[in-house]
């Protein structure tokens, strides 16, 4: 893991919080910016390793600028064998809006309601803020968690590491 480390203040995730790598992935059920359900089942069911990104805001510059970097390359992070999942807490709305607006080509799960619990699962949501951290974990298609990333708040992804575990899948 990289990034700041723990502050209580803010609740930033530390390794200890993450789900570990080699075991099954938390199961969620989500709606996407389109208001259908997608579980984590649902998508390694068809044979696909799953590419979790978390991300704190829809509208953000760094969010933006890191699915914008996903959505430019986007062969390179989603295939047939491996699909491309946003995740945050915005309502599914404002995810339309922004994935409509941006041109994003793979699903933004809104995580609104139960407010973060799939953020909670996976270690990466930060109550004294109320948002998830920018968490990226790689399920494969058997729903083992094989790779994960956390940065804190302001903290910008890069997506070589996305393609390393990837290409070690």
């Amino acid at each position: 893991m990289t990034g700041t480390g723990a502050r209580a203040d803010i609740g930033i995730p530390t390794e200890g919080d993450l789900p570990e790598v080699g075991r099954p992935a938390p199961e969620f059920t989500l709606k996407d910016q389109h208001g259908q359900e997608v579980s984590l089942a649902s998508l390694t069911g068809g044979g696909q390793a799953v590419l979790l990104v978390f991300y704190p805001f829809a509208f953000s510059g760094t969010c933006t600028g890191e699915l914008c970097e996903i959505r430019d390359d986007l062969s390179s992070f989603a295939n047939d064998d491996v699909q491309v999942v946003g995740v945050s807490c915005d309502p599914g709305h404002a995810l339309r809006a922004w994935g409509d607006a941006e041109g994003y080509r793979f699903p933004l799960l809104s995580d609104f309601w139960p407010h973060g619990e799939t953020a909670k699962a996976y270690g990466v949501f930060m109550p004294g803020l109320g948002f998830a951290a920018r968490g990226s974990f790689l399920v494969d298609a058997t729903g083992v968690l094989r790779w994960s990333l956390v940065q804190g708040p302001g903290e910008a992804r890069d997506p070589q590491a996305y393609k390393t575990a990837l290409a070690a899948l």
